[in-house]
């Protein structure tokens, strides 16, 4: 299964492979922007650790964590205490 999100310019590609019954490992890639190499071994797919997962679990883990990878690659702007995109 597979899933693509749009985020601050860059693209998280989602995968799930299916592990057992309704249980996924999760892998996730981000795509576009500049200085990616930063983000994983040269834009390399990052597979997420304490799996299997959900579905539903596996797809907002690797995207929260693909934001996070985001942010730290851009920099987070924090207007009274709310970040701004």
């Amino acid at each position: 299964m597979y899933r693509m999100i749009a985020y601050r310019g860059f693209e998280i590609h989602v995968e799930l492979s299916q592990s057992s019954v309704d249980l996924y490992d999760v892998t996730f890639q981000i795509k576009g922007g500049e200085n990616l190499r930063v983000v994983g071994r040269s834009g390399d797919k990052i597979l997420l650790h304490n799996g299997p997962y959900t579905r539903r679990w596996a797809y907002l883990i690797a995207e929260a964590a693909g934001r996070a990878a985001i942010d730290v690659l851009l920099g987070v702007a924090i207007v009274d205490g709310d970040p701004i995109d």
